[in-house]
């Protein structure tokens, strides 16, 4: 018994952005390592789309019924985590208030050594909505991404009915960045794009966020170390 414990010590999160968290004064981003998606199935399970609500452009894992939902959420989770290279990657975070899961919040990079830019994807359990949860934990991914990562772009978009997200956006200092289609629930719908360079986020730059396993984490998507 004792040398099973002693293994499972050494071999808890060996992969370093599992390791990564930033930590707000109102929650904590957490990788989203397979014991915490778990602490998630039972509001999978429950729904995060209501009837007639339609957030998420396509394919959305989301809008299937369940158990298929939480089968094709897992997957496409574990399919993230293991397409890791400099020119793509996705970190998965879940979102904890008071150590409790309520959502998760995604930071995804594409060509990020030749352009320093981010896009962020997230959803919140219905009963944590209307907190003001959605502005605090993209602030915190973004800070993650041009504090910890040198990102020099965050982009964002939302269906224009969306008006939550887009709130967030236009709250946090996102410039209006256009229009452009996309299909949910296979019917076309127009989205509105925006666009935050590193010099507006300096400008809201918060001195009350912590991030911590960012060192370690950078070789791991490719990325120079800071020193």
């Amino acid at each position: 018994m004792t040398e099973r414990r002693l293994y499972a010590r050494t071999v808890v999160l060996p992969y370093p952005p599992l390791q990564i968290e930033v930590t707000t004064p109102v929650l904590r981003l957490r990788g989203a390592t397979d014991e915490l998606l778990e602490g998630l199935i039972p509001i999978i399970r429950d729904g995060v789309v209501g009837d007639g609500e339609a957030p998420f452009d396509d394919p959305m894992s989301l809008y299937d019924s369940s158990p298929s939902r939480e089968w094709r959420w897992m997957r496409a989770i574990w399919a993230a985590r293991a397409r890791v290279e400099p020119d793509w990657w996705r970190i998965n975070f879940v979102v904890e208030v008071e150590g409790r899961p309520v959502g998760m919040q995604d930071l995804v990079a594409e060509a990020f050594p030749s352009f320093g830019g981010v896009a962020t994807f997230s959803w919140l359990a219905p009963s944590a909505r209307g907190r003001g949860l959605g502005k605090e934990m993209r602030a915190a991914v973004l800070h993650l991404a041009f504090e910890g990562f040198g990102a020099r772009e965050a982009s964002s978009d939302a269906f224009l009915d969306n008006d939550a997200s887009n709130a967030v956006s236009r709250s946090l200092g996102y410039e209006d960045n256009g229009l452009t289609w996309a299909t949910r629930r296979g019917q076309a719908a127009e989205l509105r794009r925006w666009r935050l360079p590193r010099e507006r986020w300096e400008v809201r730059r918060r001195t009350d966020i912590v991030l911590s396993g960012v060192a370690e984490a950078l070789p791991a998507l490719g990325l120079p170390s800071a020193g």
